[in-house]
């Protein structure tokens, strides 16, 4: 009888894991933006999901997502490997490519600050909400905040977001605007910044994250997450050094996702 009920509650255990791991679904979905081109995005959709986020990566941008759903590039940059994180944290996740007419190098180089930028996301966040009643929260990591901070100072809602999150964000630039040099003080949506203190990366010293947080003096909410520890490995300015949170997936997605459900 012992065994039989060890084997039980094995079973029972293993299938309980089974649910709480099991991966959401995803939908590649192509969204015509401006005349003639298309932009791809990555869909996962929980039950009842309570928000949405809408994920920008970083470095050029381009994911080269293809039809069958595959990332031939940026699967470490840590908004695309932590996608399924956020989607076990009941939020609608919407992963972003590149647009139709930059999938080839520089891909969203030089273009994260244009008016056809701004048109493709405006057109992103219009198409999640007609997905949920949620809030819609826009998401960027390093080179990515450039993108999702210019979009928030650019857009209010509903053609912006109802929040915006910054991971690794980057704070000094010689090729192009900082989001620390970006109008944050604008802002009247809630904002979160999640860094690590062990940042290396040069454009991205934690140091300069209090000067960040002091634009943001008229979100109606904001909050600096600040992390320790993990894995350091490679350039510091990569996914798997401190800069995309290597060894702190679960525990940055969560304090994330607390943080923007939270009413």
């Amino acid at each position: 009888m012992n065994g039989m009920m060890k084997s039980i509650s094995a079973l029972c255990l293993t299938f309980c894991l089974n649910i709480v791991y099991a991966q959401t679904p995803e939908k590649v979905i192509d969204i015509p933006t401006r005349p003639g081109v298309m932009q791809r995005i990555l869909v996962l959709t929980p039950p009842a999901p309570k928000a949405a986020v809408i994920l920008l990566a970083g470095g050029h941008g381009g994911l080269q997502i293809s039809s069958d759903g595959a990332i031939h590039w940026g699967r470490d940059n840590f908004l695309v490997r932590t996608r399924q994180l956020f989607a076990h944290q009941g939020l609608l996740v919407v992963l972003v490519d590149a647009p139709s007419d930059r999938l080839s190098p520089p891909f969203l180089r030089g273009f994260r600050q244009t008016p056809e930028h701004l048109t493709d996301i405006k057109t992103i966040i219009a198409w999640t909400r007609g997905q949920t009643k949620t809030p819609v929260w826009l998401a960027g990591t390093s080179r990515g905040t450039q993108s999702a901070a210019f979009v928030a100072t650019q857009l209010q809602p509903p053609d912006g977001p109802d929040g915006l999150a910054l991971t690794s964000t980057i704070l000094v630039d010689s090729d192009g605007p900082s989001v620390l040099s970006m109008p944050m003080d604008t802002l009247r949506i809630p904002v979160l910044v999640a860094h690590h203190e062990q940042d290396g990366c040069r454009l991205c010293s934690f140091s300069l994250t209090s000067n960040l947080m002091d634009k943001l003096r008229d979100a109606p909410r904001k909050q600096l997450i600040s992390f320790t520890g993990g894995d350091d490995v490679g350039d510091a300015c990569n996914a798997r050094a401190h800069h995309g949170f290597n060894g702190l997936d679960n525990d940055v997605v969560g304090k994330m996702s607390n943080w923007m459900l939270a009413n």
